[in-house]
């Protein structure tokens, strides 16, 4: 008859051997994973340095900013919240905030022209695709400046091409980047025109993701185009719709090479423009009271608010977003 030990070998208890055995492959798989670990800090020290250095560590220099006031020849004094509390009562603040939220709606409303031509694009059997997503595509890798310089060509009041075509159909143009009120729309137009080819991208890249089981299923159940679109592609599309508002919004609030371009600083040349105040933006305003002004931490403080409403405007967005979102 066999023991318990002998029907249950596994109730052995370990020799000292065994144990010590046991004790150094542990205390060798620690010595690794630190080894391990050290060698995955110093992959990534060159990118979190660049980061700290070149992003991070400006964050925190802007902040200390704000609460100081530069003198003349360098030097900061701190002053706590007085910027902020004349940052509040600075009309021209509230001006610039109004007209970049402006240009962010206007720019905003180029993303259904995106998912038009992304719809279009998609198609089967439409020859020259390549082409057509090329021609689009341009002005997102165009410079800003250059893209300025050809629109402000483009919208001059004298030679302009726009005037010369209003003209032809007996229309009368204007100065559209110096008259109050058309140099918003102008702007943003431009903004559009930029933004429009990569928003399609993205749009083009989540239509072909989906699979196409769907639209055979719904065409089979009697649902034609149009009720395909808003029945399956929309919601489908929601997830990529919502990226490209976020990257939107963010984008356009932070507007400052293409509109000072086009419109030109407060006094180029020596010549004001009378329409400066109505297209400036929170960017454009940083920029001329920190560089042109010597108000430095007023400026800080300026950007500090930019931040905060960028931060405020995507996390409203993240939470609207479960409303309106489907992921699949």
């Amino acid at each position: 008859m066999s023991t318990d030990l002998e029907e249950h070998p596994a109730a052995v208890p370990p020799s000292p051997s065994d144990r010590e055995r046991e004790r150094l492959l542990r205390r060798r798989h620690r010595r690794f994973l630190h080894r391990d670990k050290w060698w995955g800090y110093a992959l990534i020290a060159p990118a979190g340095l660049g980061l700290a250095v070149f992003y991070l560590w400006p964050v925190v220099q802007t902040l200390w900013y704000s609460f100081t006031e530069w003198g003349a020849f360098g030097g900061t004094t701190w002053i706590g919240l007085s910027n902020y509390r004349t940052l509040v009562g600075d009309p021209e603040v509230w001006e610039s905030l109004g007209n970049t939220l402006l240009y962010t709606a206007l720019v905003l409303l180029g993303i259904p022209l995106a998912m038009v031509l992304a719809v279009l694009l998609n198609q089967r059997g439409l020859r020259g695709t390549g082409v057509y997503r090329t021609l689009y595509f341009v002005p997102v890798v165009t410079m800003p400046a250059a893209v300025a310089v050809v629109w402000r060509w483009l919208y001059s009041g004298d030679t302009g091409i726009l005037n010369e075509a209003l003209s032809a159909v007996g229309l009368h143009g204007t100065y559209w980047v110096s008259d109050p009120g058309t140099v918003r729309f102008a702007v943003a137009a431009v903004g559009v025109w930029m933004t429009v080819g990569y928003n399609m991208v993205l749009l083009l890249a989540g239509l072909q993701g989906i699979p196409q089981d769907y639209y055979e299923a719904a065409s089979l159940d009697g649902a034609g185009r149009v009720r395909q679109f808003f029945s399956l592609t929309l919601p489908l599309m929601s997830p990529t719709l919502f990226f490209t508002t976020v990257l939107s919004v963010i984008q356009s609030l932070q507007v400052f090479d293409l509109v000072y371009m086009i419109m030109g600083s407060n006094t180029t040349y020596g010549l004001t423009n009378p329409a400066y105040g109505d297209g400036q933006t929170v960017v454009m305003l940083f920029f001329q009271k920190a560089f042109f002004d010597n108000q430095r931490g007023y400026g800080a403080a300026i950007v500090c608010v930019l931040f905060l409403l960028i931060m405020a405007l995507t996390a409203l967005q993240f939470r609207l977003q479960r409303k309106w979102v489907h992921y699949a």
